[in-house]
């Protein structure tokens, strides 16, 4: 079983609170520009596919590129934080855009089938070397996760206020919910990016796994309040009040809530009885 990650390397409660709220969250430059510099050359050559399932002991040896990448501190601790020790590999590719390559990938999401209320997958995305805004890096709409979607149906939506492009140094990793809407954009520079991509499948409850210390924090419930510009009122509203439901179970706090939103619908009986004739 692999160590536990230390407590300073787990994510923090508003730290956790900001991936409810976004969606997602950045490691910029986590990665040492050595190991950087060597997955280039790796990701070139791409990696043995692995079945969907596979632990994540089995799917990447110790020693391997995958491996090192994973085991970076911080990021150890933050996959640990969102998916608990152990998870399993549900498939990782290599995604490599040519100089003034690719085309601009439709609005998506990835999980079609994935009708889970409280659990969650984590996409890593990790770019070893500088994105720029021209190198046409992965756009995402912040916040979209919980509004579930058959994958491609948000492709007619060109633009959505508020979405962004990721733009970030060498060694980034951002972690995303399996259920954010994204999309690749087209290179149109004269350099190579890649991208090495992970979904990790947690096998145990996602309770309470991060560095809880701060849970009383108000700015927990500053960051599950957040908007976002591509809302409109009730939209708005119908989003905080799916983080609420997603806060309860990831701290297994039935009575948390955000200016009484989920409490005043919460009289619905849990077992209604049915009269017999």
């Amino acid at each position: 079983m692999t160590v536990p990650p230390r407590l300073e390397h787990r994510l923090t409660s508003v730290q956790m609170a900001h991936f409810v709220a976004h969606g997602s969250l950045r490691l910029d430059a986590v990665v040492p520009s050595e190991l950087s510099e060597r997955a280039v050359r790796i990701l070139d050559e791409a990696i043995p596919a692995v079945p969907p399932g596979t632990p994540v002991d089995q799917a990447y040896e110790r020693g391997s590129f995958a491996r090192e990448l994973i085991d970076v501190p911080e990021i150890a601790g933050a996959l640990h934080s969102l998916v608990g020790p152990d998870p399993t590999v549900d498939h990782h590719a290599v995604h490599i855009r040519r100089p003034h390559g690719g085309y601009a990938q439709a609005l998506h999401a990835d999980a079609i089938i994935d009708v889970r209320a409280g659990a969650f997958d984590v996409q890593l995305m990790y770019y070893p070397h500088e994105v720029t805004l021209g190198m046409g890096g992965t756009l995402s709409v912040p916040g979209s996760h919980l509004r579930r979607t058959n994958e491609s149906e948000t492709g007619r939506y060109q633009n959505l206020r508020g979405q962004t492009r990721l733009v970030c140094p060498a060694g980034t990793v951002v972690l995303l919910h399996h259920g954010i809407w994204h999309g690749g954009r087209r290179n149109d520079t004269d350099t190579v990016r890649h991208m090495f991509k992970i979904r990790f499948n947690p096998t145990v409850p996602q309770v309470r796994l991060w560095n809880t210390d701060d849970l009383a924090d108000q700015a927990v419930a500053a960051e599950l309040s957040r908007q976002f510009p591509w809302y409109e009122p009730a939209t708005g509203r119908l989003e905080i009040f799916n983080r609420i439901m997603m806060w309860r179970a990831l701290t297994g706090d039935d009575t948390f809530d955000l200016d009484y939103w989920v409490t005043r619908v919460s009289n619905e009986p849990r077992h209604v009885a049915t009269a017999s004739v």
